[in-house]
């Protein structure tokens, strides 16, 4: 099985960013979204790496790039964390694939992609899958409970008060009552604790790094229409078993943005570019990939 090889690059604010990159060929830059790592796009990333060479950073905050949140931070810091990652070259002084020019983004990397796509003239491609623009906007109260219990280490009710902001969970958690819901992803991450997470990052870890996606999806609410300007090709992806106000997001980026294609993927959900045991099937998902890339 083909190996990755590992680095750190230092942002523009100093931040270490680490990544791993796979494959050969033309770079594509694979951002994760919220409760992952770039392990959660490893078969992605395998399935990829006959065509591409795939770079997989961990956003700051997460994985190899541990940080304190601080809410001074914005999309922009996101940037350059992929700008730096585009031209790399290894400690033993042998020059990786560089000059990056493909992205792809999931749920807040997706909009972070975008953003990227936009600001950097380096990217001549993107595929963004479902980015949690709200049509109604995003809760704020919410998401300032989120942090508050985050700051308290109350992670069991802070994962709680999150799957009510992003409304990705079963369909009856909504008619749960709070308490039951906080007891039982208590002793989710008392199991956890126990037994271990194996190679994906474990939740106690996840669940503050959300914060960093809370404020990029925040601080971009309601900016759809700022994309109008997009000049760059873009598949807009999704499943067609994720939740109604995801496609609606992608909706309304096929209208505003002029170069935009548009394609739905049958059989998957906000999951699907993840690995197949978390939900995931990377194999439809990186087939959409190569058809449009190359």
């Amino acid at each position: 099985m083909t190996s990755y090889r590992s680095g750190f690059v230092a942002s523009l604010d100093g931040t270490s960013i680490g990544y791993r990159w796979i494959g050969h060929g033309a770079g594509i830059v694979l951002v994760q979204g919220a409760m992952g790592t770039a392990y959660n796009y490893d078969q992605l990333a395998r399935a990829l790496a006959d065509a591409f060479t795939v770079y997989l950073p961990d956003r700051r905050g997460r994985g190899m790039s541990p940080l304190a949140y601080t809410p001074v931070h914005t999309v922009r810091q996101d940037i350059e964390d992929i700008e730096d990652i585009e031209d790399i070259e290894d400690i033993d002084g042998i020059v990786a694939q560089s000059g990056a020019r493909l992205i792809f983004g999931l749920s807040s990397g997706a909009i972070i992609a975008l953003a990227a796509s936009e600001s950097l003239a380096a990217i001549d491609k993107a595929v963004i899958y479902e980015p949690p623009f709200y049509p109604q906007g995003i809760s704020h109260p919410l998401i300032r409970r989120f942090n508050r219990e985050v700051e308290q280490d109350r992670l069991a009710a802070a994962l709680v008060t999150a799957s009510r902001i992003v409304g990705l969970g079963p369909r009856i958690f909504p008619l749960v009552p709070r308490q039951i819901l906080e007891l039982g992803t208590k002793r989710a991450l008392d199991r956890e604790t126990r037994e271990g997470s194996g190679s994906y990052a474990p939740l106690r870890e996840l669940i503050p790094a959300m914060r960093y996606d809370f404020k990029v999806v925040s601080d971009m609410d309601g900016k759809v229409e700022s994309f109008a300007g997009f000049s760059k090709d873009v598949l807009l992806l999704g499943g067609d078993r994720s939740p109604y106000y995801l496609k609606a997001a992608l909706a309304r980026l096929e209208k505003v943005i002029p170069a935009a294609a548009r394609v739905e993927v049958r059989g998957v959900n906000h999951s699907g570019p993840w690995n197949a045991d978390r939900g995931g099937n990377p194999e439809l998902i990186a087939h959409e990939l190569i058809k449009f890339f190359e």
